[in-house]
Order: C-alpha cells, then structure tokens, then sequence
C-alpha cells in the first residue's frame, strides 16, 4: 500500500497539469484566448441553446415529392423497357399514388410485359386488370424510401450548418417527416432559413433553337420546358426572359466536387465549380459537341445563367457569372458544395431564444454548484476529518476535469448538463465514502493503520467499480436513446463518472499514502 507506484504518481500529475491547461480558457476574456497559439488548448466549453440564445427552426419535408420522383424514375424505366427490341405496344403509361400504370395495346404482348415489368420493379407489388398493368410500391419500399430521404435531408442540413461555422447545431429528426434544427449563438434566423431551405438542386441542359421569350405562356416543342431566367436577367423593358430548355439532363449537380465563391477578371462575384471524373468526361463530351449553342444552368428549376459555349470545356473546372452580390455567391458555393436536398423543406416553426434565459440559468447553476460543494465540504471534513479534507481535494480536482473534458470533446453544455455536473458534486465523493467506511471497519477489528487502509481500497474497490460501472451503463442509454437536453445530462454524468473514478481511486489515494509515508501514525483521523 505505501509503494505507490512511481508511474501512478506520474499520471496523476499529468493528467492535473492537462486538465488544468484544457479548462483555463474557459475563464480567461475573449481578447486573451485569441492570443493563445492555435497549438496550445484554446477552446472552451459550448453551451446550449437554452444557455447561449439562438435560433430553433422545424422544418417539414415534403415526402410526397420524393415519392414521386421515385416513381417518375421507375416510369422513365417502363417506357424504355416497352420500346426495347421487340417492342411491346403500349398507351396510358401514368403515375397514380404509389404506383405506375401502363395499358398494353395488344393482349398477346402481356405475359412478355409482365416478365420484362417484374424484372424492373423488383419488389413492388405487381397487378394485372384487363390489358392493364399496375406496379406499386409496397408499404415497406415507401417507409424505407421515406427513411432514406430523411437521413440524406438531415445530413445535407448538417453539412450546410457545418459549412456556416456553426458549433455543434443539434439536428434531430421529429416524427415522420420533420427535422428540427437548434443552433446556438446564431440569432438571425433570416440567413439560416435561405440556407436550409433551398433545395439547390443544379442541372445542366441544352437549350432549344428559340432560346428564351418574354411570354411565359408561349408553346413550347416536345421535349422541352419553359423555364423563369433568374431574376437578376432582366431585358430593358423589366420583363422577365423564359427560356426553352431541353428536358434532357446533360449533366448534374450530383457530380460537382466543390464550389466555391471568387472574383473574375472583370471584378464581378462569380462561383467557380469542379467535377469529379465523370462529371468532367460528360461535361467535356457535352460542351465539345455544342460548341457554339446556348447551354443552360439550372438552380431548382429557374435558369441561373445561360452562356453560349465559345469552346469544349475539358477539365472538369467552370464558373457561373452572374449579378452576384458577394454574400449572394458565398451561400450559392455553400449550397452547391454541400449537396442538394432530396427533398424541399419548409418552414414551419421558427423563433429566437434570447440569452437571457441562459445568463439566469448559469448564474442559477453556479450557486447551486457552490452551495453543493460547501455543503459536501462540510460533510466531509465533519465525517472524516483528515482524510475528508484530501476528499475534497479530489473532488476540486475532478470539476476542473469535467470543464476540460468538455472543452477537449466540444461537447455541448445544456441547462440539464448543469444538473449532471451538480450530480456529480455528490457523486463524486460516493467512492471515497465507501473506502473510508471499510477502513473504518478494518481499524475497529484491530489491523494496524497500514494495514487498515490497504485493506479498505482493496475490498472497496470492486464496489466502486460495480456502482459507477452501472451508472456508465445508464449515462449511455440515456446518450444512445435520448435527445437534445437528455443527451447534455448524459453527456456529463457519464465524464464525471470517469473523473470521479480517477479522482477517488488515484488521487485520493496518493495523498493518503504519502501521508502514512511522513506520518507513521498509530491511530487514523476518522
């Protein structure tokens, strides 16, 4: 018991000096922390949006338009696999609800319709009525559609708020088909919403003979649409300019690498992109075939810019020119490096959360920190006298690293955080009262003092493990299932856990044994 080994100690020490390094700046002034050298520990702890303030958005996502555009996909895949060689006559090809359905013109063609639909529609659900087949989705394919959407809308929204600076937003799905987005420190919600809420879907195609017109009702040729021209690309007289553009995707955005917000040669604001291998090779094939011809840049079907293409473009590499504000061309590039949303989402719930909820709630945590921690000095220097006092010691020692084992994670510190680390005040003494009762007991039955607390560390210690490894155990449930404030309690019982154990079974210890070492007492001070 007294040969404390040499490289506990040295653990011990280490672990204090990095604790105290990594929780200083969370009470050094805002100058002073941006002097410190980025290799040094600078960061401090991130509050919540019930601590800091911020913006707390819901956003609904409109699960029907994936759906259907699952649907329009598979009914593009029925009329090619109809048209193939031998080719099967067919009319009334039409979307409904969760399915497609096509009539066949000649009845001696049904079974070759059904072997060829089957083999498109693997798993769905298909039906046969007259001369008509339906294919449908099944309740699992569209739950599972359903699914996947979501998780690719919540990953672009983190994506975006990434791209923005943001320090750990909390994005957490809500029922089926609603996302809500907490993010702290950011109280203007006007920028947050243009950011979340475009779909930024881009495409590029080629324009028809008749480029564009002033009249937005004017017939258009097969295989081809009228699109808006944005809104910057006004004519002289103030009317808007639509544009014919060709159905077919020439290429997508799907295939761009990185975007990002420059100035020309002209001084305009523009926003430059690069594709990865295969965007680049149909970008180059579609641009050295058409040179000379109007190509057309499409943003969530309005026409951003229409060029004409002067010469083939084939290194992946362009650039969308336009009247551009800088700000405009900054949230163009991060939309379009982030990724397009599957779906659009709408706004349907919006507010600010001020600071001054979380200033009183602080202030409110600190006195109940401090009172806490008085009362349990008190207790433990009363109870235990001596070794009380080392308690105490411990426990300061553990707080310091719990605020920097915050700061080193970035974990988010919310108003139920508060309680946990309050908890932990509590908790954190819990092994050592179990030890200094067992070496209570050990110098009641006669073992001399050595002997006594060997002893009690010994027989307490798979205690300790048991309680705290319990309460781990519950900390990560409660992280794996829970959400938002429930995950903040967790996060931080779970690191004064690991603190307190540190503290209890290393630090308290090399003090006790150091004082056995100087003192050779005959008697303990409990």
């Amino acid at each position: 018991m007294v040969n404390f080994a040499r490289w506990k100690v040295i653990l011990v020490f280490v672990v204090a000096f990095f604790g105290i390094a990594f929780a200083l700046p969370n009470i050094l002034p805002i100058a002073t922390i941006l002097k410190i050298p980025t290799w040094l520990p600078h960061k401090h702890m991130n509050l919540g949006l019930d601590l800091r303030g911020g913006a707390h958005l819901l956003l609904e996502a409109e699960l029907k338009i994936a759906v259907r555009d699952s649907l329009g996909s598979i009914r593009q895949g029925v009329r090619d696999e109809l048209t193939d060689r031998p080719r099967i006559l067919h009319k009334n090809l039409v979307v409904f609800g969760n399915g497609i359905s096509v009539e066949v013109v000649k009845p001696g063609d049904l079974g070759e319709a059904k072997k060829r639909l089957r083999s498109l529609g693997q798993g769905m659900d298909l039906i046969e009525e007259n001369n008509r087949l339906q294919l449908r989705m099944t309740e699992t394919q569209l739950r599972e559609r359903k699914n996947a959407v979501m998780d690719q809308a919540m990953e672009i929204v983190r994506r975006r708020l990434d791209e923005t600076g943001l320090s750990e937003p909390s994005i957490q799905r809500q029922g089926e088909n609603r996302i809500l987005v907490q993010a702290p420190g950011f109280s203007e919600t006007t920028e947050l919403k243009k950011v979340l809420g475009q779909t930024a879907k881009m495409t590029f195609h080629l324009l028809a003979p008749k480029v564009s017109t002033t009249n937005p009702k004017e017939r258009v040729p097969p295989g081809t649409v009228l699109l808006p021209g944005n809104e910057r690309d006004l004519s002289l007289q103030g009317e808007r300019i639509f544009y014919f553009v060709k159905k077919k995707v020439e290429v997508s955005g799907e295939n761009l690498v990185d975007s990002q917000p420059t100035v020309d040669q002209n001084n305009r604001n523009v926003v430059t992109f690069r594709f990865d291998t295969v965007g680049a090779r149909k970008f180059g094939n579609v641009t050295r075939r058409n040179v000379n011809k109007p190509f057309a840049i499409v943003l969530d079907g309005e026409v951003i810019t229409a060029p004409v293409i002067q010469e083939p473009i084939l290194g992946g590499n362009g650039q969308i020119t336009g009247t551009f504000t800088p700000s405009e061309s900054k949230r163009l590039a991060l939309l379009l490096r982030s990724g397009a949303l599957p779906v659009p989402l709408q706004v349907i719930e919006e507010r600010t959360v001020g600071p001054g909820l979380g200033a009183d709630s602080i202030a409110a945590g600190k006195i109940a920190s401090i009172l806490g921690l008085i009362a349990v000095v008190v207790f433990m220097a009363a109870a235990y006298g001596l070794f009380g006092m080392m308690a105490v010691i411990a426990l300061t020692l553990n707080l310091i690293l719990i605020a920097a084992g915050l700061s080193m994670l970035q974990a988010t510190l919310t108003l139920p955080g508060i309680a946990g680390i309050v908890l932990t005040i509590g908790m954190a003494v819990d092994a050592n009262v179990l030890v200094f009762e067992r070496i209570r007991e050990e110098a009641r039955a006669g073992r001399t003092p050595i002997s006594a607390v060997d002893s009690g560390y010994q027989r307490a210690f798979a205690t300790i493990i048991d309680a705290n490894l319990t309460t781990f155990i519950a900390a990560l449930l409660l992280y794996m299932f829970g959400s938002g404030p429930v995950r903040g309690f967790a996060v931080t019982l779970a690191i004064g856990l690991c603190t307190s154990m540190f503290s209890a079974i290393m630090v308290t210890r090399m003090m006790v044994v150091y004082w056995l070492r100087q003192k050779r007492p005959q008697t303990l001070p409990l």
